[in-house]
């Protein structure tokens, strides 16, 4: 025989066929959107680590959730910027802090469009962390007081999933309590189950004013070298009553969204963090790649591992090219 039967490329030679076999697709419904809430009223201040990002007061927050939704994108997931922060975040928990008056603007504006909130006290804290830290040191359980405050307070206002991201362990368990005792018992969690410590999330904690003010936060989030414990984080989220499970960050984390599809049969989410979306904007703003092909592979990439949903900061401009 003077050359193999299976001949790959045949299935290649034509957009219709190579649409015909394509494994993985994307949707506008597989995306949830970050968004950045202010206090104060006409505020759409750009983050210069995160072009074409911004950080957006309630006025203008129901304009950017209209949009969103017109292109078929299921949900946002809101990070809350305060005009005051003290020890504990105390304004994370107040029932009429900024989260909690957008949600409920959204959920009046745009009930169609799914609501996440962010459970973790760093934005609120005048040192940053996420925890209530004593003795320089983060206090694990005195800080799921705050966060089951926190989540209490976002079902209140109308959240329709909550997501903790402070990595505290049991907090998955605190929280699923806490709302059910409040009656929420159909609300689900969208658990930050394997959060590295990672230095992607630095555009971030520029947006949402969240660094540290000591140390870092290798106490509390992952270490990048562990994969098994990524695993055992996830099982004892899932035993804790999570609905979904996260991987955060993304793309330097595949083998992690991989191993957590093979594990679990709940949903898995992940997270494309600002780091990932910033080096995609500066090389594209260079002239050294493709931005929308940079975007739209990396997308697929996080897909293709096992995520069913993605939380990433394209997803608007995902979401056009894919109508």
């Amino acid at each position: 025989m003077a050359f193999p039967i299976q001949r790959l490329r045949r299935l290649r030679q034509h957009e219709a066929f190579r649409r015909m076999v394509r494994e993985t697709s994307l949707a506008p419904s597989d995306f949830i959107y970050p968004l950045f809430i202010v206090e104060g009223r006409d505020r759409r201040e750009e983050i210069s680590s995160m072009p074409g990002q911004f950080r957006l007061s309630i006025d203008h927050l129901v304009k950017e959730a209209s949009e969103i939704a017109a292109l078929g994108i299921s949900a946002v997931i809101l990070f809350g910027i305060p005009d005051r922060k003290d020890d504990r975040g105390s304004s994370g928990f107040d029932p009429n802090g900024i989260v909690q008056r957008a949600v409920k603007a959204v959920k009046d504006h745009v009930p169609g469009l799914m609501v996440v909130t962010d459970v973790c006290i760093d934005e609120y804290t005048d040192h940053g962390h996420c925890g209530i830290v004593k003795d320089g040191r983060i206090l694990n359980d005195e800080t799921l007081d705050c966060l089951r405050a926190m989540a209490r307070t976002h079902a209140q206002a109308g959240a329709d999933m909550v997501a903790p991201s402070d990595m505290m362990d049991g907090r998955v368990a605190a929280i699923r309590a806490e709302l059910d005792q409040a009656g929420f018992s159909e609300l689900p969690i969208m658990a930050y189950a394997a959060k590295f410590a990672s230095c992607f999330y630095a555009p971030f904690r520029d947006a949402a004013f969240s660094s540290p003010q000591f140390g870092d936060r290798q106490s509390y989030q992952m270490d990048p070298a562990n994969r098994r414990e990524a695993l055992r984080e996830i099982a004892l989220d899932v035993e804790e009553g999570a609905d979904i499970v996260m991987v955060k960050p993304a793309l330097p984390y595949l083998d992690i969204i991989a191993a957590a599809r093979a594990q679990v049969l709940l949903p898995v989410a992940a997270y494309q963090v600002s780091g990932e979306y910033s080096m995609i904007k500066a090389a594209a703003n260079a002239g050294w790649l493709d931005e929308s092909r940079a975007m739209m592979e990396s997308l697929l990439s996080i897909k293709r591992a096992g995520a069913d949903l993605i939380l990433t900061y394209f997803a608007k401009d995902a979401a056009r090219l894919l109508r």
